[in-house]
């Protein structure tokens, strides 16, 4: 499974796949929605966004990205987890577009 990106896409993706004897499923191509890591990336983006001193170098951001993923609530990941049949369900009723999520 992937976003149909074109890094995915690559001929060396296509290789280690091959190689790996996996075989891609079909995905629509806005599947962010399906996604639910991006919503994780949402939060952290706006926890970094929120500190009163943001991250400036590298070891600073993975400090600080460390620290909001330490502190980021079991129950937001809970919720991911448990939206993901009702987010399928809605992304096949609305044959792929986008949904509000």
């Amino acid at each position: 499974m992937d976003d149909n990106a074109p890094c995915h896409r690559t001929v060396a993706a296509e290789q280690l796949l091959e190689s790996e004897d996996i075989e891609r499923m079909d995905w629509p191509e806005r599947s962010s929605d399906l996604n639910p890591i991006e919503h994780v990336w949402d939060f952290l983006g706006r926890r970094l966004a929120a500190r009163t001193l943001p991250p400036v170098t590298i070891r600073e951001l993975r400090l600080a990205l460390q620290d909001e993923w330490a502190a980021m609530p079991q129950q937001l990941i809970d919720t991911l987890i448990l939206s993901m049949g009702r987010r399928c369900e809605t992304c096949l009723a609305v044959r792929g577009d986008h949904i509000p999520y």
